[in-house]
């Protein structure tokens, strides 16, 4: 597993926990990851501490969305697993500061090509840029 993957399993953590009020306790047991993916406890630490930050930062992360959100969009309105992405990612830039800004938004990039809506990418890039030249 790679740190890649640890970001995956945060993001669908997050999903999970906003979509059916899953609890952290649970989600961050991974008895819902799948059993071949032969995951490093490093990795699953790593992915822990992005699930954990994420949800008790929960709100100063979602403040920041709405913040960069333009006049006719709302944050009601933004898919899910582009929220989820998000979220994990503003908490890495805003409170893991040891990780370059860069890494964060190339990652997102890429979970959003493999899991997000059609050019949901795009709208992620551009959001933890601005975010990113403000910390």
């Amino acid at each position: 597993m790679s740190r890649r993957k640890s970001r995956i399993i945060a993001f669908q953590a997050i999903y999970s926990w906003d979509v059916s009020g899953e609890s952290l306790d649970n989600l961050t047991q991974f008895s819902w990851v799948d059993s071949k993916e032969n995951l490093d406890e490093s990795e699953l630490t790593f992915s822990r501490l992005l699930i954990a930050g994420t949800i008790e930062n929960i709100e100063k992360v979602d403040e920041l969305i709405k913040s960069h959100l333009s006049e006719n969009w709302s944050f009601d309105r933004l898919n899910k697993v582009t929220l989820s992405i998000l979220r994990i990612s503003i908490y890495s830039l805003v409170f893991q500061k040891e990780i370059a800004p860069s890494i964060v938004i190339d990652e997102a990039i890429s979970i959003a090509k493999e899991f997000g809506p059609q050019d949901s990418f795009k709208f992620i890039n551009a959001m933890l840029d601005k975010i990113s030249k403000e910390q």
